[in-house]
């Protein structure tokens, strides 16, 4: 069955230095100032096609945004009408990416 999974921040940065996962943020452009995650790529959920999606190759393909919620919306949309099997949410979004102290410009 389909679901979203939720993943802590530190798990989707070890996924991202293996190269298991591709992270997509759904952050709006204003907030991009505020933190970058590195190789995360930028999907604004006001904008967000599905057709815009990159080709995962048999990678996680988890979501991010500010704390979680929208990223959590976006997940839920793709599996729920068939477009992912399966999506990770990053628990927390930024904010706790950064209070992990995880990488970011």
């Amino acid at each position: 069955m389909p679901n979203v999974i939720e993943c802590e921040p530190s798990e989707v940065q070890t996924w991202l230095s293996e190269e298991t996962a591709i992270l997509i943020d759904v952050r709006e452009d204003p907030e991009l100032a505020l933190a970058r995650i590195p190789g995360a790529i930028h999907l604004p959920m006001s904008q967000f096609d599905p057709k815009n999606l990159p080709q995962s190759d048999g990678k996680r393909i988890a979501f991010l945004c500010a704390k979680g919620t929208r990223s959590q919306q976006v997940s839920e949309y793709l599996v729920h009408n068939g477009l992912l099997n399966e999506a990770f949410n990053v628990t927390g979004g930024v904010a706790a990416w950064l209070q992990a102290g995880l990488p970011c410009e």
